[in-house]
C-alpha cells in the first residue's frame, strides 16, 4: 500500500512536468499565431487546451484521494497541497495562451500585432518561453536555487510589458480602439503568464524547504 502511495506522489510530479511542457508549446504556438496570422497554429492551441485541463483535473482527483486515504503529513502533505496550486497555475498558463490564440484567430487574415510592436511581442514570447522552460526544469530537478531566479526573469517580462504600454499610449498611436484593446490585453496575457511561472517556482520552494521565498535572505 505504501509503495502505491509513493508511486502516486511521484506521478503527481511527473504530471506537473507534463503540464509545463503543454503550456510551453501552447505559448510558443500562440505567439506564432499572433505574429504570423497563422490560423492553424491558433486552432492547435485552442483545441489542445482540453488535454491540459484533463491533467489538471486528474491531479486534483489524485491529490484529494491521497489526502482522504493516506492522511499525509509533513513534506508529503506539502507536496500534495503545492501540487494542487502548481497545477492550477499551469492550467491558467494554458488558458492565457488560448486567449492569445483566440485574438490571432479573430484578427485573421491580418496579424493582430502592428509592425511597431512586433519586436516587443517577439521578445515577450521569447521571455515567456524562458520562464516556462525554467519552471519545468524547477519541477523536474526540484532545484530551489533555480526557482529563486525566476523573479528576475519575470522582471524582464514586466519591463517589456511597460514598453508595450508606453508605445500604445504615445500620442502618435494610430490604431483603432478595437485593435488597441486586443493588443493591450495580449500584453497583459504575457505578463500574467510570467507571473504564474513564478508562482510555480515559489510553490516548489515551499514544497522542498517548508519556507516561502520571501523568507529567504538572498541575492540572486
Amino acid at each position: 500500500m505504501r509503495d502505491t502511495y509513493h508511486e502516486d506522489l511521484d506521478a503527481l510530479g511527473e504530471r506537473l512536468i507534463e503540464m509545463a511542457r503543454f503550456a510551453r508549446h501552447a505559448m510558443e504556438r500562440a505567439t506564432t499565431a499572433l505574429l504570423e496570422a497563422d490560423l492553424n497554429a491558433a486552432q492547435e492551441v485552442i483545441s489542445e487546451d482540453d488535454a491540459l485541463n484533463d491533467i489538471d483535473e486528474e491531479i486534483e482527483r489524485v491529490a484529494f484521494d491521497l489526502m482522504a486515504r493516506q492522511q499525509p503529513v509533513a513534506q508529503d502533505l506539502r507536496m500534495i497541497i503545492t501540487a494542487l496550486h502548481m497545477s492550477g497555475d499551469l492550467e491558467r498558463m494554458g488558458d492565457l495562451a488560448v486567449h492569445l490564440a483566440k485574438t490571432a484567430r479573430r484578427r485573421h487574415p491580418e496579424s493582430a500585432i502592428p509592425p511597431e510592436l512586433r519586436t516587443i511581442v517577439t521578445d515577450m514570447g521569447q521571455q515567456a518561453d524562458v520562464l516556462v522552460a525554467k519552471a519545468g526544469e524547477v519541477l523536474s530537478k526540484r532545484d530551489v536555487d533555480l526557482a529563486l531566479q525566476l523573479e528576475q526573469d519575470d522582471d524582464k517580462m514586466d519591463e517589456l510589458h511597460r514598453r508595450m504600454l508606453t508605445r500604445i499610449l504615445d500620442p502618435d498611436w494610430q490604431h483603432s480602439v478595437e485593435s488597441t484593446i486586443d493588443i493591450t490585453l495580449a500584453g497583459r496575457f504575457y505578463e500574467r503568464f510570467g507571473d504564474h511561472a513564478v508562482h510555480v517556482a515559489n510553490h516548489l520552494v515551499y514544497m522542498v524547504t517548508g519556507e516561502k521565498p520571501d523568507d529567504f535572505d538572498r541575492e540572486i
